[in-house]
């Protein structure tokens, strides 16, 4: 092949790529569902329910980006967004956090020591009466070795899952991606195709301690 066929060949060959990368990049657009747009400020469709108190929960900006801030002083409640997530085309939940202010650590296993930093969770539906459900709670464990995950200490229906430790150090943002569908099989044995919910929470009211943490996007995707 001569010097400028080579150079027409290039030329093509760099558009093709560019033409598959930005296809890629609009299938993976799609894929994506949205469920806290904490950085644009959005609380939509998300509401409140408390356990013990409130926990304060407000949006808060650093070195441009919005956040949600969240502190409990003796305090649980959760806020949560009813939504339908179709685990066989978007397993993946994905989000940022981190620590602000640590909890001691507690004994998460007991009652007097559920109280967690900050959790993400996914709620399914099992039946129509309320108290019918399974929970996936990922936490950042207040331990330095937990175990790979146990069942709440209030209700065998809800299992722990620790993905950060007090190892992992306070006041540093960590990003997370964790295959919902997998889990809930792992942890139930029962395959799951939808989710109803998903919640986020800040608590310390068994341990009548303060903690604070942040939490930036929530979104669920393909892979």
């Amino acid at each position: 092949m001569n010097t400028k066929l080579q150079k027409i060949f290039n030329v093509k060959m760099c558009a093709s790529l560019v033409l598959g990368c930005i296809a890629v990049s609009l299938h993976s657009a799609k894929v994506i569902v949205n469920v806290g747009d904490f950085s644009g400020k959005d609380l939509s469709g998300w509401n409140e329910k408390s356990f013990s108190g409130a926990t304060d929960y407000r949006f808060e900006r650093q070195a441009e980006l919005n956040y949600l801030y969240a502190s409990a002083d003796k305090s649980a409640s959760a806020l949560y967004k009813k939504i339908k997530i179709d685990l066989r085309k978007t397993p993946y939940l994905n989000w940022s956090w981190r620590v602000d202010k640590p909890l001691p650590e507690l004994n998460e296993q007991v009652k007097e020591g559920d109280d967690y930093s900050a959790r993400v969770y996914v709620i399914v539906k099992r039946g129509l009466a309320p108290w019918r459900t399974n929970a996936l709670n990922y936490i950042w464990s207040s331990n330095k070795a937990p175990e790979q995950s146990w069942p709440n200490a209030f209700t065998e229906k809800a299992i722990m899952i620790p993905l950060r430790t007090r190892l992992d150090a306070s006041q540093e943002w960590r990003h997370e991606k964790v295959n919902v569908r997998t889990d809930f099989e792992d942890n139930f044995g029962v395959k799951t195709e939808m989710i109803d919910g998903v919640a986020i929470m800040v608590d310390s009211d068994n341990s009548g301690l303060v903690t604070a943490a942040s939490f930036g996007d929530i979104y669920f995707s393909a892979n």
